[in-house]
């Protein structure tokens, strides 16, 4: 899967991924209202708003972007309504020939961990049969628990030719507070080292052409520590959140790409599924907030086309 993504990224010239990230109060009121018309204020309701939403900024970027990144928690606290939408999301993206991340941050371990795997990217054993659970392409994996809870996700990615994004040092604020824990008999190393060092060496197991299946998500709010990563990764695909509403700019993104112009996926969320919002795009108003959503896409690849590669 790691090819395909690469290629999406060659075709459509944008190291994008658009996450699909839907809180309620993004969503604009005709289409909550037209959900609780028929369903109630009720989970069921929410979740076919998140879906029409999702869809409308579904239909207007899927010809701009390689891939998208459904952020499973907006989607859980809705219950079982919320997953159905979730996995509706999934296969819609798919149909439009989209890479999808689920941005789930596992990590466990044993079979729950394996079971989490299953669930999102490979077969599970219903009696003679297998089936697909929700389906994703990649997910993203929390490394705490060391190689017991990532190894049943490389199991699942060696057999179904799929990936992960491990965290290594993410985006927000407070990340430091473990993640640049200088450690002692590493050469008073910040643990994030550490980890990238470890991403990489699970990487080189499962290889594609010239990138890994394993990736690595480091925050665009970080720059020396992705120009760091990059180095100690060369073969590793980098997730950067970061972009757009939390602060990041094209300008900060340079280190996280290799000279090939390729190594690095740059995710934004609400900077582009609630972009009417923004002053910059109020011109288009609640009611075309999709179109916002592209234009906001369009700005972004811009950016990153200028200030980045």
């Amino acid at each position: 899967m790691i090819n395909k993504l690469i290629e999406n990224i060659k075709q459509t010239n944008a190291p994008i991924t658009v996450g699909l990230d839907p809180m309620m109060r993004f969503i604009p009121g005709h289409i909550k209202r037209e959900a609780f018309e028929e369903f109630g204020e009720t989970l069921e309701g929410a979740a076919e708003a998140i879906w029409q939403f999702n869809k409308g900024i579904i239909d207007a970027t899927y010809d701009l972007i390689p891939a998208v990144k459904p952020q499973a928690a907006m989607y859980e606290q809705f219950g079982i309504p919320g997953m159905a939408a979730f996995k509706k999301t999934v296969d819609y993206c798919k149909d439009k020939d989209l890479v999808v991340i689920g941005d789930i941050k596992r990590g466990d371990i044993g079979s729950t961990s394996e079971a989490y795997a299953v669930g999102h990217l490979g077969k599970v054993s219903v009696g003679s049969s297998f089936h697909y659970g929700f389906d994703e392409d990649f997910v993203t994996v929390n490394p705490y628990l060391g190689s017991d809870g990532v190894t049943p996700f490389i199991n699942v990615c060696r057999e179904e030719k799929k990936g992960i994004f491990v965290l290594v040092k993410t985006s927000n604020p407070s990340s430091g507070e473990f993640q640049d824990r200088m450690i002692a008999d590493a050469g008073n190393r910040p643990l994030y080292e550490l980890v990238g060092e470890k991403v990489a060496e699970w990487g080189s197991s499962l290889m594609g052409e010239g990138y890994s299946y394993i990736g690595a998500v480091v925050g665009a709010t970080y720059p020396e520590q992705g120009r760091v990563l990059r180095d100690i990764m060369p073969n590793t695909y980098i997730l950067v959140p970061g972009y757009g509403a939390q602060g990041a700019t094209g300008a900060d993104l340079k280190h996280f790409f290799n000279k090939d112009g390729l190594g690095a996926l740059i995710n934004s969320s609400r900077g582009i599924i609630a972009a009417y919002t923004n002053e910059k795009y109020a011109k288009y108003g609640e009611s075309n907030y999709a179109d916002a959503a592209r234009a906001a896409v369009i700005d972004m690849r811009k950016d990153i086309a200028e200030n980045a590669l």
